[in-house]
């Protein structure tokens, strides 16, 4: 394959990094100073080479940002949302998009069940209590039963299903909200996330972020789900209007949550700091070696059939 120039946007896996490197010509965009960045998009011989885009959604790849770039053919992103990539735009300018479905789905499923098991039972405020020798003055208090609790899942897509596969493990019953009833689905559909919210005990946000879903999880839904009800997150931190969700927790309008995104991250709500009815993770729903290396293949993958022009592994636009 001939020297094509692909920029990587920010740090995302050293694996990644490594295996571009032996492919293609790579350029860091964070080893630039900010001054820098300015040169490198306004000099011609760099615009028109830099033919790739590997990105995550940390970065925004917007309107701004690939006009500064004319030269682009493809966006890989290392992720499978697509919230930050403006998928109108390349397909209107004739850019190509993959994403890395499928092979991160397990790792998410997993952590959705670890982070129930663990606001239920209250698993990481026992570890601090054994660790702090408060186990030799009593007892750790009781804490709330997991199985057959009735779940409720917002979105039925890869994740949400492989979620409502493992609840059903544990004896839960399986309720769902989509944009459609899933004819194919055994599982009892609600059409709105407020009735979904007021017939579940765990309520799972598993659907993509677009503009329809931003913010979906507000006041009423919360105030549905109920003083019993707990709430989990491993979609992504802008599906929930946070200070809504801190004030009820702080007030007990629910009874927890268990979140692994944030609307700002990495920065977290303070409030939700000294609350033992919530478990916060940095954003690690696919965060093991074994998935973050497969991610990586398919964003070289892609890549790599797009420049020997063949079919996409997996297409978005």
């Amino acid at each position: 394959m001939e020297a094509i120039t692909v920029l990587q946007t920010n740090p995302i896996n050293s694996y990644l990094e490594q295996e571009l490197d032996k492919r293609f010509n790579l350029i860091r965009l964070w080893n630039f100073p900010a001054d820098q960045k300015e040169d490198l998009f306004k000099e011609e011989e760099n615009k028109r080479d830099i033919r790739a885009v590997v990105t995550n959604p940390v970065v925004p790849t917007d309107r701004e940002f690939i006009d500064s770039l004319p030269g682009v053919e493809i966006v890989s992103s290392f992720s499978v949302g697509l919230d930050k990539i403006d998928l109108g735009y390349c397909k209107e300018k004739g850019i190509r998009v993959t994403n890395t479905p499928d092979v991160l789905t397990d790792d998410v499923a997993d952590i959705a069940i670890g982070l129930i098991l663990a606001t239920l039972r209250r698993i990481c405020e026992s570890d601090r209590y054994v660790k702090a020798g408060l186990w030799k003055k009593g007892d750790f208090k009781l804490t709330t039963k997991f199985s057959g609790k009735k779940v409720g899942i917002i979105g039925l897509g890869r994740i949400g299903t492989a979620i409502a596969k493992r609840a059903e493990a544990f004896n839960c019953p399986i309720s769902y909200y989509s944009r459609s009833q899933k004819p194919e689905s055994k599982y009892k559909y609600f059409p709105s996330v407020v009735e979904l919210a007021s017939d579940c005990q765990i309520l799972i946000v598993a659907c993509p972020l677009t503009e329809e879903t931003r913010h979906i999880i507000n006041r009423e839904v919360l105030d549905a789900l109920g003083p019993k009800g707990f709430l989990i997150n491993i979609g992504r931190g802008p599906h929930i209007d946070e200070p809504e969700l801190v004030s009820a927790l702080v007030e007990g309008r629910i009874a927890g949550a268990g979140l692994d995104v944030f609307e700002n991250e990495p920065h977290v709500p303070e409030e939700l700091f000294g609350l033992d009815n919530v478990v916060l993770l940095p954003h690690v729903g696919s965060g093991t070696v074994e998935t973050r290396n497969a991610m990586a293949d398919l964003v070289i993958g892609n890549l790599e059939a797009h420049f020997n022009k063949k079919p996409l592994l997996t297409p978005v636009v």
